[in-house]
């Protein structure tokens, strides 16, 4: 049986925060929070109820994701000053050759943007796409689209980058199967949208890299591709091999429970991520004649817009619980399973509908993950919960346009007008989260 008192509440909220964020320009922050209150309110709640359910849910949040996302912009930092990206890039371009490049480019972005933000790795790459352009003269595209492309799929569906860490805490999934199904869905939602979307686009809009700059400087001492990617991959490895020592595969190794007591530890993001940023604080820091003090500056600089998506992430968890306290969610769960409505489905179109509408991949994702946690029967299984995490960073990647950053950034640094960009950059990230959420479907049938 529907309440209509508490749907009108949960639509009035959303209003609210879409109204903060677009009309009055509010930060997120604040408007998730306002947003929770006025749920609380006209669902009935308490007063005082109101801002005990704000503090569980802010509180029950932050423990995890404030480790991981801490750790992980460390990490990214330091990678970034290494000098371990370009190098990666470079790497991957020689292999591949001229002819392939954008498929090493795709692979470029792929990798980087597990430890380091979207937005560094673009900058960081865009002259490697500048270099290839002027000496190939095709269109830029050919080799910013699969770039952008391995970017913006990892950004959003592999952890330990802000974003599905967030969901999977939301929703209490387990990063290990994040991880798995992200790079599952994310290879062919990568190559489509990548590769074979550039060489469609290419051909229809032609657009040269910006004049060179009389003074380039280049970084010429790179770290060793082997050991960068050594490094990225400890942490993933440690966390999936936890997964599955605690899934019913491992049921057959004769381990002690103190040993899989400590295996555990050490597989878990926190040991794993810790772990990697000592080992890059000392190989690609110390080692390489960086001085302490620089290592101390660069990665207390992570902090600040590491700061920014931990207290999004914790107001996302306040506006869950004010769902799940309401009983709201409870009901809309069983109204769905009556009616026969995918929970996937409802997921995906969640975040799209925010991310349509209000522009951050971040912001669509925690919102969505927070409607869609309290309607998750309590036998969900964590394959289940993996991939409603893959379902909702599909969602929040699509059809990226003017409200959102990336759109702008784009659109500068390739050099394209308002239509270009939009038939590029907007059209490859919808091909990404139809096909994201396209292999989720399978997966769903197939695990």
């Amino acid at each position: 049986m529907i309440d209509f008192n508490l749907v009108a509440a949960v639509l009035i909220g959303i209003a609210v925060l879409l109204t903060l964020i677009l009309k009055l320009r509010i930060q997120a922050f604040i408007a998730l929070l306002v947003s929770s209150i006025i749920v609380g309110i006209l669902a009935g709640m308490a007063p005082m109820a109101i801002i005990s359910t704000m503090q569980e849910g802010m509180g029950d949040t932050l423990g995890f994701v404030a480790m991981v996302v801490g750790l992980g912009a460390m990490f990214g930092a330091i990678l970034e000053h290494s000098g371990g990206a370009e190098a990666l890039a470079k790497y991957l371009l020689n292999t591949f050759g001229e002819k392939r490049a954008s498929w090493a480019l795709m692979l470029t972005g792929f990798f980087v943007a597990i430890p380091v933000f979207f937005d560094v790795a673009f900058i960081i790459l865009v002259p490697l796409i500048y270099s290839l352009q002027r000496k190939t003269k095709k269109s830029l595209l050919i080799y910013g689209i699969p770039l952008l492309a391995g970017l913006a799929i990892t950004h959003a569906f592999i952890p330990p980058t802000p974003g599905p860490v967030a969901v999977a805490d939301i929703l209490k999934a387990d990063l290990g199967w994040v991880i798995t199904f992200g790079f599952l869905a994310g290879i062919p939602a990568a190559i489509i949208s990548g590769p074979l979307f550039a060489n469609y686009i290419a051909k229809k809009i032609h657009i040269d890299a910006p004049p060179l700059d009389d003074n380039p400087t280049e970084v010429t001492k790179y770290p060793a591709v082997g050991l960068i990617l050594t490094i990225i991959g400890i942490p993933i490895i440690l966390i999936v091999s936890n997964t599955l020592l605690n899934s019913p595969m491992a049921s057959n190794l004769q381990l002690s429970n103190t040993t899989k007591s400590w295996l555990q530890m050490l597989g878990h993001p926190f040991s794993a991520l810790i772990l990697a940023n000592l080992i890059a604080w000392y190989v690609l820091g110390v080692a390489r004649g960086v001085a302490s003090a620089t290592l101390l500056k660069i990665t207390s600089k992570s902090m600040a817009p590491a700061g920014i998506i931990i207290l999004l992430t914790g107001a996302g968890g306040v506006f869950k619980q004010m769902l799940v306290n309401t009983k709201t969610g409870e009901m809309l769960a069983n109204y769905f399973a009556e009616q026969g409505v995918s929970i996937l489905l409802f997921a995906f179109l969640a975040a799209v509908i925010v991310r349509v509408l209000q522009g951050s991949a971040t912001v669509a994702m925690i919102t969505a993950a927070g409607l869609t946690a309290p309607l998750l029967a309590i036998d969900v299984s964590a394959i289940d919960k993996a991939l409603l995490v893959i379902a909702i960073a599909s969602g929040a990647s699509i059809l990226s346009h003017v409200n959102d950053s990336g759109f702008w950034l784009v659109s500068k640094y390739l050099g394209l007008n308002e239509k270009q960009t939009f038939r590029s950059w907007t059209m490859m990230t919808t091909i990404l989260a139809l096909v994201g959420f396209g292999a989720v479907c399978i997966m769903s049938l197939v695990f």
